[in-house]
């Protein structure tokens, strides 16, 4: 909690200014540890996809150099890959987007947890709700990523043609 710490005295009146305790940042700081590792994580995970995002856009743009010197079953194919590739691409950035807010919730957490204690506020329930939404925007954001990936095995999947089959 914050500290009333007289500054100064006048001769009928003494200026009061705010000045919060030592120990109460040093608690909210620690208090904050778990949000900001939580951060840390969500750095991580927006890094994995932004790296999945590139390398799709890559594949997209080496196909789109070769589709218009396709034609027949190999033009179809780059049809069906490139069409693939902008849904891929679409998830993904709704993955990213729902990881992003994610991030931004779990920020204002933090900075509620330090304007509460400084200012002697009770944002409890605040600082609650934007937790679960920041979960809730992760959990999101994850589920979004999973379908991408999923779709990426799909399509990955080597033509049947290709393996030989009928030469063993």
């Amino acid at each position: 909690m914050a500290a009333l710490v007289p500054i100064g005295h006048a001769r009928h009146t003494a200026r009061v200014e705010f000045e919060p305790v030592l120990s109460t940042v040093a608690k909210t700081i620690q208090t904050a540890i778990a949000p900001v590792f939580l951060l840390a994580g969500i750095g991580a995970i927006l890094n994995v996809m932004v790296g999945r995002l590139a390398r799709i856009v890559d594949r997209a743009r080496d196909l789109e150099k070769l589709h218009p010197g396709s034609t027949g079953p190999e033009h179809d194919r780059h049809v069906f890959e490139l069409r693939l590739l902008d849904r891929r691409i679409r998830i993904i950035n709704n993955s990213v987007f729902l990881v992003v807010l994610s991030a931004v919730a779990n920020c204002i957490v933090v900075a509620m947890l330090f304007i509460a204690e400084l200012l002697d506020l009770g944002l409890g329930k605040a600082v609650a709700i934007s937790f679960i939404l920041s979960m809730l925007l992760l959990i999101g954001g994850l589920v979004w990523f999973l379908f991408e990936v999923r779709l990426s095995v799909y399509a990955i999947r080597v033509r049947s043609e290709l393996l030989e089959r009928e030469r063993t």
